[in-house]
């Protein structure tokens, strides 16, 4: 099958170019808003007439490995712009192992920075959008420090959900944890002075925030500025690209400096977690991909983004980030 995208301003253009370079019988495989939003990007497909004939996936003589990062990144619907600097990337590297080419397409595109599990000088807050599994991301990183013999702190600022409070102080019981709670900047400002250094690392879990609403995004920069925290971006993976740009922007602005992936046990596609890493120039850190507490987190790398984006190596890849035994 030859796979090839057409972007035009609009979606009787894109047809038109589509119909004059793959003719009649194309199949149209996708379709989306250009980068923008100004204009459409159809993605379509032409079976082959001859099926010995070597695949040339999308018509323009790329290395048969830069094809298959290429198809691979189709795939995961990733935007139109970081693909192309990807597949550059793996051509270049002049490597003949898609695996390897990919590693090295992942490590060109993205920088790799995976939260601590023994100490940091500033507590670390998980921020994003309602539903992003910020809470269970700090009881799971509140398990792992316990496990590793080390002191945590966990503190919530999340009073906005009903029953955040509760579901996270439950986790904390269980680990021996006291759970501190804060309303607002100041709150939390002195909840985090009342540490007074007794801790290695500090977890803070903060109200899910409308990105695109001034007020959430201005009450975040207060909960930031006051405790001088490191925001950490938690998103749940797959869902729009685009939107996960837009959305890492936002957090961005307000100081994230890191994204931590949630829900890759349920989820085929990462285009969306790769746009907003790129967009915001956030730094990969963790990934959780498992409900369970005591062993659900897993730092991100190259090579484990390049085992996760090719087809060939993704269950596999998924099953070493699961935890092989569940206690929580």
């Amino acid at each position: 099958m030859r796979l090839k995208s057409f972007t035009a301003p609009s979606m009787a253009e894109a047809m038109r170019m589509i119909r004059d370079e793959l003719g009649d019988d194309a199949i149209i495989v996708s379709t989306q808003r250009a980068i923008g939003g100004k204009g459409v990007r159809i993605t379509a497909a032409l079976e082959q007439s001859d099926p010995d004939e070597p695949a040339d996936l999308f018509g323009n003589g790329e290395a048969p490995v830069a094809q298959a990062v290429r198809a691979a990144l189709v795939e995961h619907g990733t935007p139109p712009r970081l693909l192309e600097r990807l597949v550059n990337a793996a051509h270049t590297s002049e490597i003949d192992d898609p695996l390897r080419a990919c590693t090295a397409a992942m490590d060109a595109g993205f920088a790799y920075a995976p939260l601590p599990e023994v100490a940091a000088p500033r507590p670390f807050m998980l921020v994003g959008p309602p539903g992003a599994g910020k809470t269970i991301a700090v009881a799971k990183l509140a398990a792992r420090t316990v496990l590793k013999g080390r002191r945590v702190a966990v503190i919530t600022a999340d009073h906005h959900r009903a029953g955040a409070v509760h579901q996270l102080a439950a986790f904390t019981r269980i680990l021996g944890v006291d759970l501190k709670s804060a309303r607002g900047p100041d709150s939390l400002r002195q909840a985090v002075d009342g540490l007074d250094g007794r801790t290695d690392l500090v977890f803070i879990d903060s109200p899910g925030l409308n990105p695109f609403k001034p007020t959430d995004m201005e009450f975040l920069t207060g909960l930031v500025e006051a405790a001088d925290v490191e925001p950490i971006l938690a998103l749940a993976a797959g869902g729009d690209a685009e939107e996960a740009a837009e959305i890492g922007e936002a957090f961005g602005e307000a100081g994230a400096t890191r994204l931590l992936a949630t829900r890759l046990d349920t989820t085929r596609r990462f285009g969306a977690i790769m746009a907003a890493a790129d967009a915001a120039q956030l730094m990969l850190c963790d990934v959780s991909a498992s409900p369970h507490v005591a062993s659900g987190l897993s730092p991100l790398s190259p090579q484990a983004m390049a085992r996760l984006i090719l087809p060939n190596n993704r269950d596999e890849a998924q099953n070493d980030l699961l935890p092989t035994e569940a206690t929580t």
